[in-house]
């Protein structure tokens, strides 16, 4: 056996690979980006083709720096953001964008061109959706489903495969169309509990009844932790790796996540998972089903076997910061060294005026929908207190009250789930936004709650390397796996600030007044 597994996390903007070893350390990462078709703030595609290079030049550029024998990988894994890949019956790319004629296959995560076919499906208030919050989202597959049939029945005649990414992604590396328990259920609707999955009659009820055979979806799903295929010679040569290789199970990447942060400790219901990024997350283990309404599940074994997930997540957070850079005239380009010069001028500014700082400025951050609590698609952002100052410092001041509200919604978040369960005394936190301190002792601060970093900005590909060592068969289980390659935590406390309580106070009531405002006709 070898000593490493590869583990591939494809993000919004970028596939990144890591190698890991047998106790959970990286060893090596790479990283190549991803190109996005922008035909409004509303629809966005990707191209399945462009994303297996990205996945392939980081691949060979994180095995070419690990230095490594490539004979020493004994497994890979898969994760992805929960975009949506249609190709024909022979794996052919399937045009997807409004008007067609073009070469992109793949509707992002974040596209909402299918609300108002989510919109009906919620109408249906079939019973099935009790698992997914009683609310049908755009951003999960059944309503892009619906879209493509009614308004590109052109591009649904074609279809023949039809794939959550994590899934298209295993089917390149294996030729196996089997597909994973954890995607069906999370973004699907699939109930990995029921017997069935899903039912005719829900088929039916989602104007779907053709799904699975549309999709061409064969025989059941696999759980994670366990293998889909092994890695075919074709993928071998494209990757520079080794034919015949187990491939795990995808999974959408917030739930390679959870592995990495919960894992090893799924019966301490009183820590839950904080995973933040483009948008962000809260995720919750339980040996029982909690329901929470606009909160997407509960879902079982997409996870750990036999563990409950429920999320409530906030669908902007990491990107409503870079358009804040964008749009503000003292922004620049959106990259790290920009966030990290705002963020140094907001650490002195808070020197120079303490915690108050731009404390009379009030942001909802609902700049794309709000998931949760109110599962509203069409909520927006709200500012209250917007100045003339057009300086740095005024841009600054956005953007530390911006990361203020986020902070307030991963706090009302917390508060939701523990009202339908046990108190959480702390939040394990992955992701992107482990890098910005200032937004990290926030969540703390805000939430009241102890913040604890272990793989950090690795999360999802620690995650997925969870997953590989599992088929490779180093530890055992995978709840025995996630033991053994846990990483070590840091702990953030949080620091008492009345501010941040009226704070609160005053992102409440901004929230019912835009109810009431939308309430007017």
């Amino acid at each position: 056996m070898g000593e490493f597994v590869l583990a591939i996390d494809v993000g919004t903007g970028s596939a990144r690979a890591g190698l890991f070893d047998r106790r959970g350390s990286l060893v090596a990462r790479a990283e190549h980006p991803i190109l996005t078709n922008r035909e409004t703030p509303d629809i966005a595609e990707h191209s399945s083709d462009d994303i297996w290079n990205s996945v392939v030049q980081a691949v060979r550029k994180a095995v070419e720096t690990a230095g490594i024998d490539r004979a020493s990988i004994d497994a890979i894994g898969f994760d992805a953001t929960c975009s949506l890949t249609v190709l024909t019956g022979e794996g052919e790319p399937v045009d997807v964008s409004i008007q067609g004629g073009g070469a992109w296959d793949t509707i992002c995560w974040f596209d909402h061109r299918a609300t108002a076919e989510a919109e009906r499906m919620t109408a249906t208030c079939h019973s099935a959706l009790r698992h997914a919050g009683e609310i049908v989202s755009p951003e999960m597959q059944l309503p892009k489903l619906l879209w493509l049939k009614e308004k590109r029945p052109d591009a649904w005649q074609k279809a023949g495969l039809i794939f959550d990414l994590a899934d298209y992604l295993t089917y390149r590396a294996t030729g196996s169309a089997v597909r994973s328990l954890s995607t069906l259920t999370t973004k699907w609707n699939y109930l990995a509990h029921a017997e069935e999955g899903w039912s005719k009659d829900f088929l039916a009820a989602m104007g779907l009844p053709e799904l699975k055979e549309k999709a061409g979806m064969p025989g059941s799903p696999v759980a994670p932790g366990k293998p889909v295929g092994t890695l075919s010679n074709e993928a071998a040569e494209a990757l520079g790796l080794r034919a015949g290789i187990p491939v795990a199970a995808g999974m959408v990447d917030a739930f390679a996540g959870l592995l990495s942060l919960l894992g090893s400790r799924p019966d301490q219901e009183e820590t839950a998972a904080l995973i933040g990024g483009t948008s962000s997350c809260v995720m919750r283990l339980s040996a029982v089903p909690q329901f929470v309404r606009s909160f997407w599940g509960p879902y079982r074994d997409v996870a750990l076997d036999g563990f409950w997930v429920i999320e409530g997540g906030q669908s902007a957070t990491g990107a409503l910061l870079d358009l804040i850079l964008r749009t503000h005239g003292a922004g620049g380009r959106i990259d790290s060294e920009c966030h990290e010069k705002v963020l140094e001028r907001i650490e002195a500014l808070l020197k120079e005026k303490g915690l108050g700082f731009a404390g009379d400025l009030h942001i909802l951050p609902d700049y794309h929908g709000n998931r949760a609590p109110l599962g509203d698609v069409t909520s927006r952002g709200v500012v209250h207190g917007l100045s003339l100052d057009p300086s740095f410092d005024g841009l600054c001041a956005v953007y530390y009250r911006a990361m203020v509200a986020l902070a307030l919604g991963i706090r009302q978040i917390v508060e939701l789930l523990e009202e339908k369960g046990a108190p959480i005394a702390q939040l394990a936190f992955g992701g992107g936004h482990v890098r910005n301190r200032l937004l990290t002792q926030l969540y703390a601060d805000a939430t009241g709650r102890e913040i604890m970093i272990g793989a950090g900005d690795e999360t999802m590909l620690h995650g997925t390397a969870i997953a590989a060592a599992t088929v490779a068969g180093w530890h055992g289980s995978l709840a025995e796996t996630s033991q053994r390659m846990r990483r070590e935590e840091t702990v953030i406390r949080p620091q008492p600030q009345p501010a941040l309580d009226r704070d609160y106070r005053v992102f409440l009531m901004m929230q019912e007044h835009r109810r009431q405002i939308a309430a007017i006709r």
